[in-house]
């Protein structure tokens, strides 16, 4: 069997001090995430990342650069992820706009915020790639090259 792993992206979108983040229901119970997705049959990384925030905040999302490329597995038992996480602004905010399934709500919370609700963080890479964005890690999108359907 040919193991693979889950591919995903996620966005940090900080304003004044403040980050957004989403509330959301999971099989775990409620738990707040940067927002974040799975990648698609034939979709770029760059335009899963837009669509995702989209989906999941009912903001436009412009990707600046990439803080961090993470392989992530909770133990043993648990799927493995590969994490593309990108740092961006957002513009244009539908709040009228349906939210996807299992989204309660949005947030704006400073990272002492999020520290207070680490217990209910998705995974620890929410904190971990906030502290990288705040360290300054910063990655050219030109770092990302996609060949999908490219002739020989």
């Amino acid at each position: 069997m040919v193991w693979k792993p889950h591919v995903t992206v996620a966005a940090i979108i900080e304003r004044e001090q403040r980050f957004l983040l989403v509330e959301e229901e999971t099989d775990n119970g409620i738990a707040f995430n940067q927002p974040a997705g799975h990648l698609e049959s034939g979709e770029s990384l760059l335009n899963a990342v837009i669509r995702e925030v989209n989906e999941e905040t009912a903001w436009q999302f412009t990707p600046e650069y990439i803080t961090s490329i993470q392989l992530w597995r909770k133990n043993p038992d648990f799927s493995s992820f590969l994490r593309v996480c990108f740092v961006g602004t957002c513009h244009d905010h539908q709040p009228e706009q349906k939210l996807d399934d299992g989204i309660i709500a949005t947030h704006w919370l400073t990272r002492d915020e999020i520290i207070a609700r680490k217990t209910q963080l998705r995974s620890p890479l929410v904190l971990t790639t906030i502290d990288q964005y705040l360290s300054g890690e910063h990655y050219p999108l030109t770092l990302l090259k996609t060949f999908l359907d490219l002739e020989p």
